[in-house]
């Protein structure tokens, strides 16, 4: 009788271990790289498909508690102005620019959007934001004043496009557009 006990749990122990074995080997953990920076929680291979958190598919990620998961990713297009001429390098120093955004396929209410500069050091400047309040717009122009900038180092500016879902949430990046300062 002792026996067959013993056989059972050496039977059962070892399917247990076969099954996680065999879930460590469909679900594998893979590294992501999305624009040539690392995702940082990865993703997972699971029969062949990869999978990422939804947060970094880009965009506003709502989840709803009931199962559904809503992306919201408008089209949005940015042009660099310095004067009347669109550019996308500069020279090193003091410029005066305008930011025209181009947004079209917004297909959810936001409370407000804003154009920010993240200099190569990864130090954010506001540049002009505006609270949508409660009309829906689903096509619209964001235009900037004209405003000074001071591109201080040679490297990678980023001008980006920020959307607010709600009243009380925080800004989201949907776009951006790369300046190149050059010494």
């Amino acid at each position: 009788m002792r026996w067959k006990k013993i056989a059972v749990c050496v039977v059962v122990f070892s399917l247990m271990g076969g099954s996680l074995l065999f879930a460590d080997a469909v679900n594998q953990k893979i590294r992501v790289w999305s624009n040539g920076k690392e995702v940082a929680d990865g993703g997972y291979l699971i029969d062949g498909k990869a999978y990422i958190p939804a947060r970094e598919a880009g965009g506003v990620v709502s989840w709803d508690g009931s199962g559904k998961l809503s992306i919201l990713r408008p089209n949005v297009h940015i042009v660099l102005f310095k004067g009347d001429n669109v550019f996308g390098n500069v020279n090193v120093g003091k410029l005066k620019i305008k930011v025209l955004t181009q947004v079209d396929s917004l297909t959810e209410e936001v409370a407000a959007v804003k154009v920010a500069i993240t200099d190569p050091s990864g130090n954010v400047k506001d540049i002009q934001s505006q609270d949508l309040g409660s009309s829906k717009k689903e096509d619209f122009w964001f235009p900037t004043s004209e405003f000074t900038y001071d591109f201080k180092d040679a490297g990678k500016y980023r001008v980006g496009f920020y959307i607010k879902p709600s009243k009380g949430a925080d800004y989201i990046l949907v776009s951006e557009k790369v300046i190149t300062a050059l010494d």
